[in-house]
């Protein structure tokens, strides 16, 4: 899986203002929904991030400082780490509000919803950086989209062709007349096979192609 690391991992930048945090939200739910998380697990991560995220843009800090955030998602089963970097001072702490306090909770719920969390300098420049990390157990962190050698193609995966994806019924191996190796692709959808060398790339994924070939006039 290390090849597609960086698959896995998401990283940008946000201005420091309120409407920051729902967009962050939104880049969240998009970029977990391309690793087909679960609901319950973007349900969290995205409270997780909005308060981190919102405590970020508050800080006092100068104000073309922009506000860092990294999402990335270990393994399948394991974790979804969160990061949220801002350029002000201070470490955050969980407070106790009491009842009739209107804020002062968001640790709290990043503390009961995380499986662990913490605050780190950061490496280069000022500030620091918050990180929580969730339990992912329903996310599947393959990625949906792969390019791989022909050769490398196997029935039940969809490919890339013509503008549209196909799904693969049979793989075969033959030559070409000069003895080069050739793989010819056998589409489910009543379309041309593929012809070609065993080494060219082709886009594919596993699931299910969800966009109509185009038609072709006769």
């Amino acid at each position: 899986m290390a090849e597609h690391s960086h698959l896995r991992e998401a990283n940008f930048r946000l201005t420091r203002c309120r409407s920051s945090v729902p967009r962050a939200r939104a880049m969240l739910r998009a970029r977990l929904g391309e690793w087909r998380a679960g609901e319950s697990v973007s349900e969290c991560g995205e409270l997780v991030l909005s308060e981190l995220v919102t405590n970020a843009v508050r800080v006092p800090a100068p104000g073309d400082r922009l506000v860092g955030v990294r999402i990335e998602c270990r393994g399948r089963g394991e974790f979804l780490r969160l990061e949220v970097s801002d350029a002000g001072e201070g470490r955050p702490e969980v407070r106790q509000p009491g009842e009739l306090d209107k804020g002062g909770r968001g640790l709290l719920l990043v503390e009961a919803l995380a499986h662990r969390w913490g605050v780190d300098e950061r490496r280069a420049g000022i500030g620091k950086t918050v990180w929580a990390e969730l339990l992912a157990p329903q996310a599947d962190f393959t990625p949906a989209e792969s390019r791989i050698a022909a050769v490398s193609v196997r029935p039940g995966q969809c490919v890339r062709a013509w503008g549209a994806w196909h799904p693969v019924r049979a793989v075969r191996s033959e030559r070409f007349a000069s003895g080069g190796p050739v793989v010819v692709i056998v589409l489910d959808d009543g379309g041309p096979a593929l012809r070609l060398h065993a080494a060219e790339p082709l886009t594919v994924r596993t699931t299910p192609a969800v966009e109509a070939a185009p038609v072709v006039p006769s």
